[in-house]
């Protein structure tokens, strides 16, 4: 009776083991791990080269709205705006 006992854990704790190596095999969660770990060091390396990129196109962006916004005073009819011409915009 114990004999049989004492095989039977033994024969789960190796299915358990078989399990556990073929979904490290499948998974592979220390990979995975490490993925993430060297996806991060880039992004926290290349955050700086982003904010740049960022940076250039709203003031890309910023400076196309002003241009806009004096083109618009400038053919404005309005002496508010200080423009002479007719407003061809609105």
């Amino acid at each position: 009776m114990f004999q049989q006992t004492l095989e039977l854990y033994i024969k789960r704790i190796l299915d358990f083991l078989l399990y556990t190596k073929n979904y490290m095999i499948r998974n592979n969660p220390i990979q995975a791990m490490i993925n993430s770990i060297v996806e991060g060091v880039k992004d926290f390396l290349t955050v700086k080269k982003k904010l740049r990129m960022a940076q250039y196109r709203l003031n890309y962006h910023r400076h196309q709205l002003n241009k806009m916004e004096q083109l618009i005073a400038e053919n404005s009819q309005h002496s508010f705006l200080n423009g002479a011409n007719i407003d061809q915009k609105r």
